[in-house]
């Protein structure tokens, strides 16, 4: 085999990736390598483009996210792979998908914050949900009477819904555009998620297996604005405070 032959690189690339289940960066791939026989760094990049084109026709994908590279199932087909589990994934809420949104697009923030935007208590299981999936972090604490902690996403939270960073979240202008016209009756502020979403969301809800597609994090903002009409995502004042970018997270 010709490590110097992009060509060659890509399969291996592949090998690496199927059997590890998860991303991998750059610099972990390199350390798989002995020095001596350790591929160019150029040379990696071109036998990624080359992984890449291979899979065009291919059920699954290469990825690009925060942690890494990985490989997996295209999304057209995550309502069938999800059959594969038996155990029922969990359900999400819009409370839970609406605190997780206010997280995402102003951290950091904190709980208070939060309930201030949506006008009701947050769910102590929902903070406790979020920071068990490895979504949310506390990153620290403001400098107000109690020091309350301020939360923000993770890299878990970028590659759970195929991000490289926070720059890629979908604009809330672009989102409200896309919004449905749909408006439903029940206004529970923990009504399900409605089939559309949750088919998406159970692909990768239950564990990290390679063979299950991660879902759309803009599937998952536009399907949580159809729910009710009026629903705050598009908060002026995040617009004036820009999301950080996640290079250190």
């Amino acid at each position: 085999m010709n490590l110097t032959d992009p060509r060659d690189l890509a399969p291996l690339l592949e090998a690496f990736l199927l059997a590890s289940g998860k991303p991998q960066s750059l610099e972990r791939l390199h350390e798989l390598f002995e020095e001596a026989e350790r591929p160019e760094p150029a040379v990696f990049k071109k036998a990624l483009e080359v992984l890449g084109k291979s899979c065009e026709k291919r059920a699954f994908e290469l990825v690009e996210v925060a942690s890494g590279y990985r490989l997996q199932i295209r999304e057209k087909y995550a309502p069938w792979v999800g059959r594969l589990w038996e155990e029922r994934p969990q359900r999400y809420s819009r409370a839970l998908l609406e605190t997780m949104a206010l997280i995402a697009y102003r951290q950091p923030i904190t709980r208070g914050e939060i309930e201030d935007v949506r006008g009701v208590a947050v769910n102590s299981n929902i903070v406790k949900t979020l920071v068990e999936r490895e979504w949310i972090r506390v990153v620290g604490y403001r400098d107000v009477p109690g020091r309350p902690a301020m939360f923000a996403t993770t890299k878990a939270f970028l590659d759970h819904f195929n991000l490289k960073s926070l720059d890629e979240l979908p604009p809330l202008a672009v989102l409200r555009e896309m919004e449905p016209e749909t408006i439903l009756e029940d206004h529970d502020d923990d009504a399900p998620v409605p089939a559309h979403l949750q088919a998406l969301a159970d692909a990768s809800a239950e564990g990290e297996a390679p063979a299950k597609d991660e879902t759309s994090f803009r599937s998952l903002l536009v399907e949580l604005d159809s729910m009710e009409q009026g629903l705050k995502i598009d908060f002026d004042d995040l617009l004036q405070n820009p999301a950080p970018t996640d290079d250190d997270r």
